[in-house]
């Protein structure tokens, strides 16, 4: 049976194109998906995100379970609301998913999964967490929307109690905090963006997604679909699990180092893996392409190199910078000439470092 959003019927009504994504009947687009892209691009969009995983977990130890689960290093968060990125490993260094975790206090954090990994999510986290007696709850009652975009935030202040909108307002990038919506129905709101836009996720009971969406509509923001969401977050050079990195792919292999914190004396799984990886010296690499001709860069597409073959991972059209861009895993050394087998055509693309996008315009060397 595929799984259905609260937001359903409302997605139908509106006319979306419903897709099967990880088992879920989810909207791609609601009509245009280049119109979609730039509604966030200049103005403000809203996705349904209530397909993702919330899990909250309790107990005296979570701060030490979390320590042991992460390659983030959780000792970070020290105050309540703010949020952390990392990847959660195996024991051979490769990525079971990459998740947000925020704090609210040592024995109360909450994790925000991947959709589609949920199940094996949830049986890994749940097998680790036995030896720290942590107690691990996933949370189906809430559902999630994440509106983005320059005039995201006030769109979304305008509409809380007015007693919460300064201090809203104010919430730093990556942090989270409760305020009151339409008709006092509680949020959680969480400033953890992954369209390279500012804005919010708010995670909402189910009851009030409804009347919560249907707001944010009369407040002027555009619903946008999963299409536009995936072509955001390539330009925002934002991995996507599944497609950029699995259970094979460490994060030094999906240029993800940088969310390995190897603090002295913390043991946590993957740690031994990575730093091996490390010290022979990581054999393959994750980079940005640009197709200047004419073409589509797609998942699969196999990348010549000077060092051997790689492939395309992310690929698509950009909308912002008008031509194809992707993400692509390829030997590490120097590449020399890069091309891309596109149907039996060999076409070059030039190497550059991403995000391809911020704040709306091409990052420089774009």
């Amino acid at each position: 049976m595929t799984a259905k959003t609260v937001l359903n019927d409302t997605h139908r009504a509106l006319g979306a194109r419903m897709v099967d994504f990880g088992g879920w009947d989810m909207p791609i687009s609601y009509g245009s998906q280049i119109e979609e892209h730039h509604a966030v691009r200049r103005d403000a969009g809203m996705f349904d995100v209530s397909h993702m995983t919330v899990i909250d977990l309790h107990g005296p130890r979570t701060r030490d379970f979390l320590r042991h689960l992460l390659a983030n290093s959780v000792d970070k968060l020290k105050v309540s609301g703010k949020a952390l990125y990392s990847c959660m490993l195996n024991e051979r260094g490769g990525v079971i998913d990459d998740l947000i975790v925020y704090f609210f206090d040592d024995a109360h954090y909450r994790l925000v999964v991947n959709a589609a990994t949920r199940a094996k999510d949830l049986a890994w986290i749940e097998a680790q967490a036995k030896a720290f007696d942590v107690a691990v709850k996933e949370r189906p009652e809430f559902a999630m929307i994440a509106v983005q975009g320059p005039n995201a935030r006030a769109r979304v202040i305008a509409l809380l109690h007015e007693g919460d909108r300064p201090r809203i307002g104010k919430l730093g990038k990556f942090a989270a905090a409760a305020a009151q919506g339409p008709h006092g129905m509680p949020l959680f709101v969480a400033r953890t963006g992954y369209t390279g836009e500012d804005g919010f996720e708010i995670l909402v009971p189910e009851e009030h997604a409804v009347v919560l969406w249907n707001a944010l509509a009369e407040a002027g923001v555009k619903p946008c679909g999963l299409g536009a969401r995936d072509t955001l977050r390539l330009e925002a050079g934002m991995n996507l699990y599944g497609q950029d990195m699995d259970e094979d792919v460490s994060p030094w292999e999906a240029n993800l180092g940088w969310t390995i914190a190897l603090d002295e004396g913390r043991e946590f799984i993957g740690r031994a893996a990575l730093e091996q990886q490390k010290a022979e010296g990581v054999k393959r690499v994750m980079v940005g392409l640009v197709l200047d001709e004419k073409g589509v860069l797609r998942h699969g597409q196999k990348v010549l190199t000077a060092q051997g073959e790689g492939e395309i991972l992310s690929g698509s059209f950009s909308p912002t910078l008008e031509q194809a861009i992707a993400f692509a895993r390829i030997p590490a050394g120097d590449p020399g000439a890069i091309r891309v087998d596109i149907r039996g055509r060999e076409l070059p693309v030039r190497q550059v470092k991403y995000p391809f996008v911020r704040d709306g315009r091409p990052c420089e060397g774009i």
